[in-house]
């Protein structure tokens, strides 16, 4: 049981690769605070690994979600307006990018290739906003995932890294137009996590191995923290006793629209230095999922 109560609330996940997805944990937070969910999968070869995982949530609706194929992200919405009438917070957990541009230089990527990683890893979360919008009427809640490559270089995150980062501004900029409708807009910066997008990670032992000499609290974080963070950005939403007097976890999320989950790693100094050398193998990003 959670702390929280989401009884009666009604959420989208999107971007649920396996069990080990990060996507995956903050469901399970979302499920156990009492929300109903709807959960997505990329295409029939994701459907397997991701169905027995949405009859554990006792999902409402299980749909088929890819972001690039035009109709199928209209079609989750059209769903949900269809079977519940609204929505009240989302959790996009999706990102990708073409093998030659992942693993190349920045300088050489593809103008194909980085518009391409721009409209699955960025574009579609703010087509989630604008099909979000009209179902959260009495407020809600948007939720992304980032990481700290958007902000400081990280060798070999490459083309990733300017993708992230124009997430991050878009979530500010979401937040800035929404926040009128009591929409809250927010990104969850993990740390280094082992999940499918990780298992294909050169030396990725290495760049844990650096977390946890460069952390506050001297260890990674793991999925489950990074889910719990995801259901602290929903108690945001609640509304303050009074406009003078916000509570603790409204003013720690509308201060700059992101939560950092990484141990401290972002709050030492040193870390712009943080200089993992990991290189994401092929099939890392399969399956369009951040976790």
């Amino acid at each position: 049981m959670e702390v929280i109560d989401l009884k009666g609330r009604k959420g989208l996940v999107v971007g649920i690769a396996n069990e080990h997805s990060l996507a995956w944990s903050a469901a399970q937070h979302f499920r156990n605070a009492g929300a109903d969910l709807a959960m997505t999968y990329l295409n029939n070869k994701a459907k397997p690994f991701v169905e027995p995982l949405a009859r554990e949530a006792g999902t409402s609706l299980f749909l088929p979600c890819d972001v690039a194929e035009p109709g199928q992200l209209e079609a989750v919405f059209e769903a949900i307006d269809k079977e519940w009438g609204r929505l009240d917070f989302l959790l996009h957990s999706i990102a990708w990018a073409r093998k030659e541009d992942l693993h190349g230089r920045l300088t050489d990527c593809s103008a194909e290739g980085f518009a391409e990683s721009m409209l699955i890893s960025c574009h579609s979360f703010i087509r989630m906003a604008k099909l979000a919008e009209p179902l959260m009427d009495k407020g809600g809640s948007l939720m992304t995932l980032s990481y700290y490559g958007a902000e400081k270089v990280v060798d070999h995150y490459n083309v990733m890294g300017p993708v992230k980062a124009a997430l991050e501004a878009s979530v500010r900029y979401l937040a800035h137009e929404l926040g009128r409708r009591s929409i809250r807009v927010n990104a969850i910066s993990a740390g280094a996590v082992a999940t499918r997008a990780a298992s294909g990670i050169e030396h990725f032992d290495e760049l844990l191995n650096e977390t946890v000499r460069k952390a506050p609290l001297r260890r990674t974080v793991d999925a489950c923290e990074v889910g719990r963070a995801a259901l602290l950005c929903w108690r945001a939403t609640i509304r303050p006793p009074s406009p003078e007097k916000p509570s603790m976890s409204t003013r720690a999320f509308t201060s700059r629209g992101w939560c950092f989950t990484d141990g401290g790693l972002r709050s030492r100094r040193g870390c712009d230095d943080y200089r993992p050398g990991a290189r994401l193998a092929s099939g890392s990003r399969e399956g369009r999922s951040s976790g």
